[in-house]
């Protein structure tokens, strides 16, 4: 006998919304391996500081040594409780490119075209800021508000922006992002918007949703070739349930791919090494990728930065009275508040560039800020050609995957990376940014010809916690999932998370990650 009609593995940002439309009708078990999301600083926006790398809200992985990052290994940052990484990412609300998703449709995935997912980005959103027209939705779960607060220096910057060529907009989520603007957020009067408020709150109502936290799922239960149930451990405890329809998983490019491979599903070679017999020969953890932002550093003289403001006790409390009377200023943004999108070069069709812009400084997360005033401007390349892989190390579903991103591995990509640094310096000696004096010290001037310049990007470069497309999605062989997200050579088994992506979308994929659980539950209430 089944004990549910759904389970559905990991309570994030997909795993959230799935639960929520999944419930409606039918009965559900979400595990979630975290805790809940009642920690102070998983509310408060500034609070991905302190959630980053934390035991409570995060699994700490990390990247195996980096070849192209000169040897350096990164934390590799996955939320680690409701609403996974929604609850201590950066809170942007991005869609990408409508260019990306009608690339997934060209690549024999129907019904993923721009026309097609638009409306699903719409269905779920309650977009506050501004005039929704056309593109947005309203009185949907997902929060969009502008930011509460501005910075003359990031003003400033967009303006040089605009003088190197980067046009002002006013919207990144039409299917063109090119330009420059202050980020939306998903947030609620200050607060952080996560998927835990948005989608799990109101569906605990139904009567049909039952959530299992500290719920580590171990492994899958297939009967022949059908996926049947969950194993998972439960505070320290064995335990296992059954699903009548289907499981599903949604913990991300990490656990779901983590999770095939322990089940068979990967490649054959690799799983008989570790003693596993292979049930589905395919790409099950190839295929990934991530942005790799190069946090490029400035010391400015003559203006205002968090930095200053947040090395003195007056300017602490100053910040922190703002907060608590207004919900607004430094506690309230995110951690970049200004972006521009652009093009790496003239040969470029559509932006290839992020940039996330901060009136601070720091060595890294969870640093505190330089002692001295400073902007970063971090920027990415938006589709790299580079390919890495997460492959479990072991049998052992309670040891961490090998993670290796393989970032500027591709040669487009290091030129990509070189031209981005000149950019970023174009911008800042244009004349909007003159009255600041800008000192370039990270990496600093001294990288100037195109190998140097390779290696400063070595150097600099860290993850913006965007891995897909570990469980990619296609038509062909070694595709791990079909376009209808069931599992390629199994039955009673999709995956519905950013693993699926064919190809990286050109920003932030949190949202979009969002609309993949929107699709994924309609095609499974609709049979």
């Amino acid at each position: 006998m089944a004990d549910w009609d759904y389970i559905i593995v990991g309570a994030g940002s997909a795993g959230a919304l799935l639960a929520n439309r999944l419930s409606r009708k039918h009965r559900v078990l979400l595990l979630e391996a975290g805790g809940s999301d009642n920690y102070i600083w998983t509310h408060i926006p500034v609070g991905y500081l302190y959630s980053i790398d934390n035991p409570r809200t995060d699994w700490r992985f990390r990247t195996a040594p980096e070849p192209g990052l000169n040897g350096r290994s990164l934390i590799y940052p996955r939320g680690k409780l409701l609403g996974g990484c929604s609850s201590i990412n950066g809170m942007l609300y991005l869609r990408g490119q409508a260019a990306d998703y009608d690339q997934w449709r060209q690549m024999g995935n129907t019904g993923w075209g721009w026309d097609d997912v638009l409306p699903l980005f719409k269905q779920h959103e309650d977009y506050a800021a501004g005039d929704p027209g056309e593109m947005h939705g309203t009185g949907g779960e997902w929060r969009v508000e502008n930011q509460r607060l501005r910075w003359q220096v990031l003003d400033d910057w967009a303006k040089a922006a605009q003088e190197t060529g980067i046009p002002q907009v006013e919207d990144f989520n039409t299917g063109d992002n090119e330009g420059v603007a202050y980020f939306k957020v998903n947030q609620r009067s200050g607060w952080r918007w996560n998927t835990s408020k948005a989608f799990l709150r109101p569906a605990r109502r139904s009567g049909n949703l039952e959530i299992h936290t500290q719920a580590q799922a171990t492994g899958l239960i297939f009967d022949g070739t059908r996926c049947v149930g969950v194993r998972y451990l439960r505070d320290g405890h064995p335990a296992e349930a059954r699903a009548g329809a289907e499981v599903v998983l949604s913990a991300g490019s990490v656990g779901s791919t983590q999770l095939l491979q322990l089940a068979g599903i990967g490649p054959a070679a690799r799983l008989k090494e570790l003693g596993i017999a292979p049930l589905q020969d395919c790409d099950a953890g190839e295929n990934l990728q991530d942005h790799l932002q190069l946090r490029l550093s400035y010391k400015i003289t003559g203006g205002k930065s968090l930095n200053t403001m947040a090395n003195s006790m007056i300017g602490k409390a100053m910040i922190g009275a703002e907060y608590v009377l207004k919900r607004s200023g430094p506690m309230s943004m995110a951690p970049s508040q200004l972006g521009a999108f652009a093009r790496s070069s003239s040969t470029v069709e559509r932006a290839d560039l992020e940039y996330h812009v901060q009136p601070l400084s720091l060595d890294a997360f969870g640093q505190p800020p330089h002692n001295f005033p400073a902007i970063t401007a971090s920027v990415c390349q938006l589709r790299p050609e580079s390919r890495g892989s997460i492959r479990i190390a072991s049998v052992d579903p309670r040891e961490a995957p090998v993670i290796a991103p393989n970032y500027l591995s591709a040669e487009a990509d290091k030129h990509v990376a070189a031209n981005a640094i000149r950019l970023t310096r174009r911008i800042m000696e244009a004349p909007s940014m003159a009255k600041y004096r800008p000192e370039e010290f990270k990496p600093g001037p001294q990288a100037q010809t195109e190998d140097e310049l390779i290696r400063a990007a070595g150097d600099v470069g860290t993850t913006i916690f965007h891995p897909v497309g570990t469980c990619r999605m296609g038509t062909d062989p070694r595709a791990v999932v079909a376009p209808d997200l069931r599992v390629n050579g199994v039955q009673g088994l999709r995956v519905a998370d950013a693993s699926i992506m064919p190809t990286i979308t050109s920003g932030n994929t949190n949202s979009p990650t969002i609309m993949i659980a929107e699709k994924a539950a309609a095609m499974i209430l609709a049979g």
